[in-house]
């Protein structure tokens, strides 16, 4: 079992003094920025100037530079944008700006892992991975709590890498709920295959599937839409707040029923056998064949990736459930 660290493990004064440029002020950039300033970090923000977020970060208070000057400026920089376009990034603006003893700081190993960025040998490299959403991270916080974090050294410069990145993780939130430590590898492939097979590829296709189950059987695609989408957030509340024992405990015995007895039905031996393979195209050490495809979908304009997501937003289930959202007052406007 890792071992698990909170506020009083972690020292801020590895941090004290030092400016953290934050690259990037979308989802995890914006959370993670803010936070960090409310804990007493010296942060600012590297975005391009046509950048839709900088007029953003500028009324949420803080100092925006370009990219480059930001990673001038600071001691410690945190690449918070998008795998596909952080070699870019570090090509441009931060390689040039490297320099002994600073330290560049990652929220997703997908770049390191994959060798797509090689930082010199002089300068730390470290991840803060808070695993939630940002605008969970940014909530919670606020409410005075902290989203469990990951942190991992891929490069020990100073010495101090691990001290620096328990600090900064401490001011993200995350010493307020366990902070636990890994590597960049195993954050990296795990964290592709969760998204791939069970978070998103695997739970919105099973949610598809079931709602096509039913409509083509001619069931009303309103009540197809309530039975495999809308009352998913029912059940992933229950596990979460107290796993999968929790869930069972709290539905009806039908239910739980037959959750035991049909369920290995459909996510069966061959459903197992498809992840590994799922898991051996993420693994660099096989190929790294997501890695590679993805990357190529970006340099050639995303032809496949685009074309799967208007697909996936012609779907019924989407107009259906605009439909039936549009009822439910309680969800305010998103």
């Amino acid at each position: 079992m890792a071992q698990v660290f909170y506020d009083d493990s972690c020292d801020s004064k590895f941090l004290k003094g030092k400016t953290i440029a934050v690259l990037g002020y979308g989802s995890q950039g914006h959370a993670q920025a803010q936070n960090m300033r409310d804990s007493g970090l010296n942060v600012i923000i590297g975005l391009k100037a046509d950048s839709k977020s900088a007029p953003i970060a500028r009324e949420d208070g803080f100092e925006v530079l370009s990219p480059f000057d930001a990673a001038a400026k600071a001691d410690i920089i945190q690449l918070l944008a998008p795998d596909q376009v952080q070699m870019t990034i570090y090509e441009e603006s931060i390689k040039p700006n490297l320099k002994k003893g600073k330290a560049l700081v990652f929220s997703h190993g997908f770049n390191i892992h994959y060798e797509l960025i090689k930082p010199p040998a002089d300068v730390d490299v470290y991840m803060v991975a808070p695993k939630g959403p940002g605008h969970l991270v940014r909530r919670v916080y606020r409410e005075g709590g902290g989203v469990p974090c990951l942190i991992a050294v891929h490069q020990d410069a100073t010495g101090e890498a691990k001290q620096r990145a328990l600090a900064h993780a401490s001011g993200v939130g995350g010493g307020r709920a366990g902070i636990l430590e890994t590597n960049f590898k195993n954050e990296t492939e795990t964290d592709l295959f969760g998204e791939q097979v069970v978070l998103c590829g695997g739970l919105t296709s099973l949610i598809l599937a079931g709602f096509e189950t039913l409509t083509e059987a001619g069931y009303d695609p309103d009540i197809a839409y309530f039975e495999c989408l809308h009352e998913v957030k029912l059940i992933t509340d229950l596990i979460y707040e107290g796993g999968i024992a929790r869930m069972r405990h709290s539905i009806s015995d039908t239910a739980e029923y037959g959750d035991l007895t049909r369920g290995p039905r459909i996510v069966d031996a061959g459903v197992k056998a498809r992840m590994k393979e799922v898991l051996t195209e993420i693994q660099k050490d096989k190929g790294a064949k997501f890695a590679t495809e993805w990357l190529a979908e970006s340099k050639n304009g995303y032809p496949n990736f685009n074309k799967l997501r208007e697909a996936g937003l012609k779907h019924p289930i989407e107009q259906v459930g605009q439909k039936l959202r549009g009822m439910m007052k309680f969800l305010g406007k998103k």
